[in-house]
């Protein structure tokens, strides 16, 4: 947790949202800006973010195979992350949300972009 400017504790908080893959990327994209800008209007701040990409999940979810993954950094009050939580939920485009409360956030890029990297790194190996 970290203080704001008012001395208030500020929880911190990883969020992963997948959206319809029918979107085009920028559309994706374009929503992780939405749910940044939610946020700080309600008092929190978007510390990082990731653009997984278009993957496959695990089981039909609406109708649909493959879904948008975004992943979310964030320091803000309980009240914005409910906020954009209800926002996430209501909206047409996304499928899933999972939010979870952390520690610290970790430096660097996440696991999956990590993942992204060393097989981009394998493939220029074997050209």
């Amino acid at each position: 947790m970290r203080l704001n400017m008012n001395g208030v504790h500020m929880p911190l908080y990883e969020h992963v949202f997948i959206s319809r893959q029918d979107l085009s990327n920028a559309q994706a994209e374009g929503l992780i800006e939405h749910f940044g800008t939610v946020l700080a209007d309600n008092g929190g701040k978007l510390v990082d973010s990731e653009y997984w990409g278009v993957k496959t999940m695990a089981y039909k979810i609406n109708k649909n195979r493959k879904g948008h993954y975004a992943f979310l950094r964030t320091d803000a009050p309980s009240d914005a992350v409910q906020e954009m939580e209800r926002l996430m939920r209501l909206h047409d485009d996304v499928m899933r949300v999972m939010t979870i409360k952390v520690d610290e956030h970790e430096e660097g890029p996440s696991i999956q972009m990590q993942k992204r990297d060393e097989r981009d790194d394998r493939r220029r190996e074997r050209r």
